[in-house]
């Protein structure tokens, strides 16, 4: 039989963990920042019960009796004594409804009479008494039908969110002393090396040991074009093997995959209610004994005001007046299209942390955007070395020193260059860097070699009252300049190149009549060279993590509702500022995945547009539902308020307009946002 909803309380979002500080060129320090609200009740259809056929064979029982009841009446007029009715349709009744009473009871001993176990319970009760037994066993059959299908609906939106990413291989081959065995993925030890044959899964985050590999990326990024990784580079789980074996080297547990994360955050984000959810759970705390109050006076108040009362036929009013009012569709279905919506933005490589986030992206009026791994690839090249010496060997490896200690694009793209450097050796290393400290949006300070050594923008040096050659401002490209023991000795100019959709992004934006700005640590010239190529409407640069926060609190001054999109692990004051806090999470840290209210597993900028038509397709629908069952709901209660509309009637329009809003909600996830 199908279990009636269930009230839970939802659980709030797991509290970020603490965040490391990174390195940036384009500064920003940051803590987590958390949008949990608290839980609040609501239906819960998709508990232990079984939906199948075979669960609801009593229920099947009793719309068998009915109908073969309503045959020998309405077919051949054959209708039995009273008392043999009775016993038929009221075997048929407890068949159908027996769990209904037994919860309704349940709640009526705890003083809870405004909820629709009670309203399903009092009206079908009531026809019986009055003699409508066809009638009042239809209500309870319909309502249950229409409970079981809300229970599948659901149950299949749920499973279909939790198998779209739960596909970790539980089983990995592992190579111990040379020879291979077959493990549990959870018993795998960081540093270990695992074996992906051709076709199989990759169980674990790692790092590619083979020369080279191809991988179907879908499950992290939701394309399913081939993505070619040389040694050396990130594996995820859930990535698909597509040639020949390869080895990779274990970088993180089972536990802590990404994929694993991100399943966690998918199932959390079903419990996180939108604002329409939580307007529907008050209001329907208020409809409910509203209904009941309504439903007296039509049964009583006729009494006083009527020339010619008979009481029968107004009870039956009422009860009319209760089965209609079940507020059934309105629960379910609007959760139902917020699970819909949750899904169809999984298939998409997009994650909402919650339903309230797909209101929230429908709001937004001004989309403001990191630069550098946001608008731009974050892979940058090393383009020019200027030496005040001209010992550019020694500058480079200088800087790599310092930047050796941070994971900062900047920092990665000189110490890969000094790494691969032809030029003549120096005595400069990596490791040589001592006493290693961050400068907040400026650069970094150290000492290498016993010589003190400053890397970062030009800022950094006006802090330090360093001259330097007006020639290192005037570069168009990203600048680091460095200087030993308190003078300057030379810069180093880094390029960065536009993502592919980068662009057309932007363009889609202003289609959507989104305001766009551009945020940077960089200087202004680069970020008004990038900006004048995207078509970006306002463009900031030189700022430090406070002036981020100061020009987004600006803008909120002005009335714009904000999206601010970034990838790295500083932004996250601007993140917890936005209404919207976006994060390009595809190769991002676990720090800016867990900080954003939104994830882009591919980081596309195209994706930011598709995460707002998904939101604004989630709202469409759910409102249409609520639009859909008020509207047919104040029609049938006048209607049975004024004695036009039958049990049958109301019962037909309870369940149909719930079914209705229910394929309305799940034809979501079949949708394309574009």
């Amino acid at each position: 039989m199908s279990r009636p909803h269930a009230c839970e309380c939802c659980s709030t979002e797991p509290e970020p963990k603490k965040k490391i500080i990174n390195h940036s060129h384009e500064g920003h320090d940051h803590e987590g920042h958390d949008h949990a609200e608290e839980g609040d009740h609501d239906h819960d259809h998709g508990g232990e019960h079984d939906a199948s056929w075979k669960g609801q064979l009593p229920l099947l029982s009793a719309l068998f009796i009915l109908a073969v009841m309503l045959i020998l009446d309405f077919g051949f007029h054959f209708r039995p004594a009273n008392i043999i009715q009775l016993l038929i349709f009221g075997t048929a009744y407890l068949l159908a409804g027996w769990e209904v009473l037994r919860i309704s009871f349940k709640k009526a001993m705890h003083l809870d009479f405004f909820n629709e176990f009670f309203l399903m319970s009092v009206a079908t009760i009531g026809a019986f008494a009055i003699g409508s037994y066809s009638e009042g066993v239809a209500v309870m059959v319909f309502y249950s039908i229409g409970e079981w299908f809300q229970d599948s609906a659901v149950s299949n939106a749920k499973r279909s969110i939790k198998a779209l990413l739960d596909i970790r291989p539980d089983m990995v081959t592992v190579l111990r002393n040379g020879n291979p065995e077959s493990v549990h993925s959870s018993e795998v030890a960081i540093n270990e090396i695992i074996q992906i044959k051709a076709g199989e899964k990759v169980a674990l985050d790692g790092e590619l040991l083979s020369e080279k590999g191809t991988f179907n990326t879908a499950a992290m990024t939701g394309e399913s074009k081939p993505d070619t990784k040389a040694k050396g580079d990130s594996v995820l789980a859930g990535m698909i093997n597509l040639n020949t074996v390869t080895e990779v080297k274990v970088l993180a547990l089972f536990k802590d995959s990404k994929l694993s994360k991100i399943l966690e955050m998918v199932q959390d984000a079903t419990a996180r209610k939108s604002q329409t959810q939580l307007f529907i759970s008050r209001f329907a705390k208020i409809y409910t004994p509203a209904v009941f109050a309504l439903a007296v006076l039509v049964v009583g108040l006729p009494y006083f005001i009527a020339d010619h009362y008979v009481f029968t036929e107004w009870l039956y009013r009422g009860l009319v007046f209760l089965v209609i009012s079940c507020p059934c569709a309105l629960v379910v279905s609007i959760p139902l299209g917020y699970f819909g919506g949750i899904g169809l933005a999984s298939k998409n490589g997009i994650l909402f942390k919650g339903s309230n986030f797909l209101d929230v992206v429908t709001t937004i009026n001004t989309v403001v955007m990191d630069k550098t791994g946001t608008l731009t690839k974050g892979v940058f090249n090393v383009q020019k070395i200027v030496a005040l010496d001209g010992n550019e060997q020694e500058l480079v490896n200088l800087a790599a020193a310092l930047e050796s200690k941070s994971t900062h694009p900047i920092a990665l793209a000189i110490t890969a260059y000094a790494g691969g450097s032809k030029r003549a050796a120096s005595d400069v290393k990596p490791d040589d860097a001592e006493n290693v400290e961050e400068v907040a949006g400026k650069g970094l300070k150290g000492t290498v070699n016993g010589k003190e050594v400053l890397a970062g923008n030009i800022r950094l040096l006006d802090q330090f009252k360093i001259s330097y050659d007006q020639s290192a401002a005037n570069e168009e490209d990203t600048v680091v300049v460095i200087a030993v023991d308190g003078k300057y000795a030379g810069y180093i100019t880094i390029a960065d190149e536009l993502k592919e959709d980068a662009i057309e992004a932007v363009k889609a934006m202003h289609s959507l009549n989104l305001q766009t700005v551009m945020l940077s640590g960089d200087k202004q010239g680069v970020v008004d060279k990038i900006a004048a190529l995207l078509g970006i409407d306002q463009a900031y640069g030189d700022l430090l993590p406070e002036n981020k926060v100061e020009k987004v609190e600006s803008l909120k001054n002005e009335g714009r509702k904000i999206a601010f999109v970034g990838d790295g692990i500083n932004d996250a004051p601007v993140v917890a500022l936005a209404d919207a806090g976006i994060a390009m999470g595809g190769l991002g840290s676990d720090a800016t995945i867990e900080t954003a209210d939104i994830v882009i597993q591919n980081d596309q900028p195209s994706k930011i547009v598709t995460a707002i038509k998904i939101g604004k397709l989630t709202r469409n629908i759910v409102w249409q539902n609520i639009a859909l069952a008020m509207g047919v709901k104040i029609i049938v209660l006048s209607l049975g308020a004024g004695g036009v509309a039958t049990l049958w009637e109301a019962v037909i329009a309870d369940v149909g307009v719930a079914l209705l809003a229910i394929l309305n909600a799940v034809r979501i996830q079949k949708m394309k946002p574009f």
